[in-house]
């Protein structure tokens, strides 16, 4: 039972009974979860398990088969990927997606450009926030006017989850923050993620690394070839028989 007023309690985003089959393929059977503001759930399990598939589904990418997708109650099953962008579903990647041929700011300015848009911040607000958020990643030092391959890999995935977080999202997906960067970088990450929940945005976090999985979110989704196993908190995930023989026993970290 969450605390707090109807309002709090009431949820951001919402999935009931959504489905994606890829010819003979179930990439998600019916999967239901409710995201909140100000929390971090996340999403785990091997490969093949549809974590990647259910963020597609959520931004418009994919469309589903079956089910509902809410956020605040509005249904945006059959919205366009933009549309959602614009009502603050907000993901990054695996693998960043970044302007390769623009400077670090142009980069930037995409996130801006999207809060712009959705009139969620003022211009000397939208200016503190980046400063914010650049000295949160770690890279309160680096040339703005620098072109983007300046910067490592481990960089340009902290500047996409900044760019994320400058739309000034209601609900940001981030899929395997972490992967490929090292502890000091990690540290950066749970930073960013730690001021989205204080600033009220819902997270959904796909991560192989367990160890961030496990200290960092209020609960976890538990998927296996496209069926929901379980939700819970990270103690009754771990200690879930289905989760130990399906996905947690098999391996040592979640992987795709």
């Amino acid at each position: 039972m969450r605390n707090g007023s109807a309002a709090e309690n009431r949820p951001v985003l919402s999935l009931s009974k959504v489905s994606k089959r890829f010819g003979g393929v179930v990439a998600a059977n019916e999967v239901s979860f409710n995201l909140y503001a100000g929390e971090v759930l996340g999403l785990i399990g091997p490969n093949g398990a549809g974590k990647t598939t259910l963020i597609n589904l959520i931004t418009g990418v994919t469309p589903a088969d079956e089910g509902v997708i809410t956020l605040f109650e509005r249904d945006v099953t059959k919205l366009p990927t933009h549309t959602r962008a614009k009502l603050g579903i907000v993901r990054t990647f695996q693998h960043p997606r970044i302007l390769d041929r623009c400077d670090v700011y142009t980069n930037l300015a995409v996130g801006a450009d999207l809060a712009s848009r959705r009139r969620a911040a003022t211009r000397s607000g939208r200016q503190a926030r980046l400063e914010q958020l650049l000295e949160l990643a770690g890279l309160d030092e680096v040339n703005l006017r620098d072109p983007i391959d300046k910067l490592s890999y481990g960089q340009q995935k902290l500047l996409e989850v900044v760019r994320a977080m400058l739309s000034e999202p209601v609900v940001l997906l981030l899929d395997e923050p972490a992967a490929g960067l090292n502890r000091a970088e990690m540290a950066h990450i749970v930073k960013l993620i730690s001021l989205a929940t204080a600033d009220k945005i819902a997270v959904l976090l796909i991560e192989h690394a367990m160890d961030l999985v496990m200290s960092i979110c209020h609960r976890v989704t538990v998927l296996n070839f496209g069926q929901q196993i379980t939700t819970g908190s990270p103690a009754e995930v771990q200690n879930d028989p289905q989760v130990i023989q399906a996905y947690l026993g098999g391996a040592a970290s979640a992987a795709r």
